[in-house]
């Protein structure tokens, strides 16, 4: 039977992560750039934006989760939450961008609403990037989160210090 330990896989390194993380983030947001487009003939274009990036979250943290930060299987509930956290900020990033291009130019055509809403994109995305490397996916949390729970024996010693001095002595000077 295959635990969790064996079927985590190694760590890549930042750079080979970036990579992975342009691959697959990077695939996802050029597919919900074109969806967001044909959406927005039907609905708001802020609705748009908000039902393709929800769906695109959920697609990419699982990439994410399985391919770029090598964290051996299916994002957790948590990974998602947080994944969306960051993702929400994106969307926030997108809105901004798009509204400016809209106070700006009277009429933008697709080409240049392209433009601007993959760069903006692109800097929400490798904001993202630090976010889910460093918080999300992140190798230490994700082992300290594992072992919650696990009983250790503790030591005569230690139990001993970590005891008051006094009953109702809250802090002890050092």
């Amino acid at each position: 039977m295959e635990t969790a330990q064996s079927r985590q896989q190694a760590a890549p390194g930042a750079f080979t992560a970036f990579a992975r993380f342009v691959f697959c983030g990077g695939g996802v947001g050029l597919a919900s750039s074109f969806a967001v487009a044909a959406l927005a003939s039907w609905v708001p274009w802020a609705l748009a934006n908000a039902l393709v990036t929800a769906v695109s979250t959920l697609l990419a943290t699982e990439l994410h989760a399985r391919f770029t930060f090598g964290a051996g299987g299916r994002a957790t509930w948590r990974q998602h939450a947080q994944s969306a956290g960051s993702a929400a900020a994106a969307y926030a990033v997108t809105c901004v961008a798009m509204l400016v291009l809209h106070q700006l130019v009277a009429a933008p055509g697709a080409v240049l609403e392209q433009v601007v809403y993959l760069s903006a994109s692109a800097l929400a995305g490798v904001a993202r990037f630090a976010v889910l490397r460093l918080v999300v996916f992140a190798r230490n949390r994700s082992q300290a989160a594992a072992t919650v729970g696990v009983a250790r024996p503790v030591d005569a010693t230690v139990a001993r210090a970590a005891t008051p001095a006094a009953p109702g002595v809250l802090c002890r000077a050092a």
